[in-house]
């Protein structure tokens, strides 16, 4: 019997969802927070990617330490949103670290 792949928000597949979570950065993690209710894992990979790319975003604009250090935040979410649309886009549950763990509390808070 041949594997069935899951459907989920928008119909699409849970992977193809999961790394899409991650592709327009903390947006498009909030567009998916939004719509998807039931998949654990998609809503996981959405609430991942607002806290891990809002979170560089808003260190980018601290006054003085963020404008210097801005290039290098660049880099950085760069690396990891590549990191993480391939590992999402793969099937992986992975968790970011710091980012991860939080996540996963506020997913069990706002359920």
């Amino acid at each position: 019997m041949a594997n069935k792949k899951m459907t989920v928000a928008f119909g699409l597949e849970e992977n193809v969802a999961c790394a899409l979570a991650y592709v327009g950065g903390w947006l498009s993690g909030l567009i998916f927070l939004l719509v998807e209710k039931d998949n654990g894992t998609v809503r996981f990979h959405a609430m991942q990617s607002i806290l891990a790319f809002g979170g560089l975003m808003v260190l980018m604009f601290v006054p003085i330490v963020g404008w210097v250090l801005s290039p290098f935040l660049w880099i950085i979410s760069f690396v990891v949103w590549l990191y993480s649309v391939y590992k999402a886009y793969q099937g992986e549950k992975f968790k970011l670290p710091i980012v991860g763990k939080i996540a996963q509390q506020q997913l069990k808070k706002i359920k």
